[in-house]
């Protein structure tokens, strides 16, 4: 693996420079976006359902809320930006004219995504804990937990940029595959209470799920053998699916 540290960083800070001028701008949508699901559906359903898993309603949100900020902040970057960069401004092109290698430009790009998921989940949970639905002391365990899940998401998100062809696709992932996941992926409601038996296992499957499960376990202090195993799927999946992506990614741009 021909991956220089130095390189990588380069493509990270290239990006960080860019994100500076916009940031304002790219900020409002994707941190707003769950920001006003706990308004709407913790606060305002949450007068209606007083307990959802043992906690209040929009405490019972709230985690699964600071995922999906995370999820959303990855997911945005390694999709349309890197597929502008790749196919319209060409900036990877101009990149491998230098020393950076596909594999720099790989690791840059987790990176940044990795530092956006930070930056979105990060924010959202002191709005979250700033209301008292989070602990203040869990801020550790939540930064882990969201830097996991923009892993996870970055590695999803660039392994399907880098098999498409045209820019309309990514209506079909945000709207056939991040959507249910964010609906069904106990952000919203526990579904160990509303699923049972092989559906149960097939929820495992669901990406989201974890790093969910996760936040809520480790900041409500219920500690859980499963935790161990939600680590290992994202890890895991994460490994596999970089994998591919550094197959692919050589072959997009060496080809």
């Amino acid at each position: 693996m021909s991956l220089s540290v130095p390189h990588a960083l380069s493509v990270w800070h290239r990006n960080l420079a860019m994100y500076r001028r916009t940031w304002k701008w790219n900020i409002l949508p994707n941190f707003f976006e769950p920001v006003f699901y706990l308004v709407a559906i913790g606060v305002g359903l949450g007068a209606y359902v007083q307990q959802m898993g043992g906690l209040p309603y929009a405490a019972f949100l709230a985690p699964g809320l600071v995922c999906v900020a995370a999820m959303n902040g990855a997911s945005f970057e390694v999709t349309y930006n890197i597929f502008v960069r790749m196919h319209y401004e060409k900036t990877y092109d101009a990149m491998l004219t230098t020393p950076v290698e596909p594999d720099d430009i790989l690791a840059g790009e987790v990176l940044w995504a990795v530092t956006r998921a930070g930056i979105y989940g990060g924010c959202f949970y002191l709005v979250t804990a700033a209301w008292g639905l989070v602990p203040w002391q869990g801020a550790p365990w939540a930064l882990v937990v969201i830097l996991l899940t923009g892993l996870l998401f970055a590695a999803i998100g660039l392994a399907f940029s880098l098999q498409i062809l045209t820019i309309d696709l990514f209506s079909f992932y945000f709207t056939l595959f991040l959507t249910p996941l964010f609906l069904f992926s106990d952000v919203f409601f526990p579904l160990a209470e509303r699923l049972a038996g092989f559906w149960l296992w097939v929820a495992e499957a669901l990406p989201l799920l974890h790093p969910v499960r996760l936040a809520r376990l480790g900041l409500a202090g219920r500690w859980s053998p499963v935790m161990l195993w939600d680590i290992a799927y994202i890890l895991a999946l994460s490994a596999a699916l970089l994998c591919f992506c550094r197959r692919s990614i050589r072959g997009r741009l060496m080809g």
